[in-house]
């Protein structure tokens, strides 16, 4: 492991040093050999991964322990994503990028932080940045099986799980797979679980996907999705993921629909409903399309969906501008509750 020490009193030195300093000894308790048990250990699965197309970084997690993504990751739009896990400790995050923003690689910034802290042992680290440089550690200390790969765009690393087959799962996963980052990461959660994943099973999840600039400027989250307790994480967290990527299709639809291209609207707004069929705003925009389409038949059977889907809406359509023409037709209202 190469160091960052004896480069001199550069600025990014100093700064860094003064970055370690402010670090507190160890934050996690398991630090300490005479904790024998904690629930929320982060015995665990993750993949850190990058897009060079899109800019994109991003990270998925899945644990045995309560609430995984709340502590295992951090992240800078057009900058990093650091995985910090086993006895995790968000130094490796917060510190982590406030060196990387300073001008360090993820392995110079790596091999400080483990330097300085006294539970290294103990933890289970992997950085990517934007250039798609690559740094892990996985301490000895770390419970069986435990260990990192790392390849071009991607580290994969695990803790008390099944094996090795388990990081090879994921590794292999990413490498083979195309579309939206978010989506390769949960296949390769999704095929670490099938390799055996984490011995003690399954109760947390996240993926989260950053970008700069993201979100019209004023934030770098893509996608942040949170399963802090649940009997099947991973299936959790791909319907929240179908139902997030519906919504973004129902604003494709929607476009469309105001360029008055119907046909391409419709069959946007189709697909949105198969991604999600759960997603009630899907039925509606179907149905707004419809309507527009003279195809009102069609459109009270959206509606009918919608309506089953969640009742609420028998308040919000009477309101709906969109809707307006079929506002006073019978089907309308038995579908309501309008009017009687």
């Amino acid at each position: 492991m190469h160091s960052a020490v004896g480069r001199g009193s550069t600025p990014r030195v100093c700064a860094a040093a003064a970055l370690l300093a402010l670090a507190p000894a160890p934050l996690d308790p398991l630090a300490a050999q005479e904790v024998e048990y904690d629930p929320n250990y982060l015995a665990t699965f993750s993949i850190i991964g990058r897009d060079p197309q899109t800019g994109e970084l991003g990270m998925g997690v899945q644990s045995k322990a309560f609430g995984a993504g709340n502590r295992a990751m951090h992240a800078k739009g057009g900058l990093v994503i650091v995985a910090h896990q086993a006895a995790a400790n968000p130094m490796y995050g917060g510190i982590g990028i406030e060196l990387l923003q300073a001008g360090y690689s993820p392995q110079e910034a790596l091999d400080m932080m483990v330097a300085s802290d006294e539970g290294r042992d103990r933890r289970q680290v992997s950085i990517l940045d934007i250039q798609g440089r690559t740094a892990a550690w996985t301490g000895e200390g770390t419970n069986d099986w435990a260990g990192h790969r790392c390849g071009v765009d991607y580290c994969a690393q695990g803790n008390i799980i099944a094996g090795p087959q388990v990081v090879d799962a994921m590794a292999a996963s990413f490498e083979r797979s195309k579309g939206p980052l978010a989506e390769r990461l949960m296949d390769a959660l999704d095929a670490a679980q099938a390799a055996g994943g984490d011995v003690r099973g399954m109760q947390s999840g996240a993926i989260l996907v950053v970008k700069e600039r993201a979100g019209g400027g004023y934030s770098d989250r893509v996608v942040d999705i949170r399963v802090d307790d649940h009997d099947q994480p991973l299936v959790e967290m791909r319907r929240v993921l179908d139902m997030y990527r519906s919504g973004m299709m129902l604003r494709d639809a929607s476009q469309k629909r105001s360029d008055g291209d119907l046909r391409e609207a419709l069959q946007i707004a189709t697909a949105a409903r198969d991604k999600s069929p759960e997603n009630d705003n899907a039925w509606v925009a179907l149905a707004e399309i419809y309507i527009d389409m003279g195809r009102e038949a069609d459109a009270f059977v959206a509606l009918e969906q919608a309506v089953e889907l969640n009742p609420g809406r028998r308040h919000t359509l009477p309101n709906d501008d969109d809707l307006e023409s079929v506002h006073d037709h019978p089907e309308f209202r038995r579908i309501t509750g309008s009017g009687f």
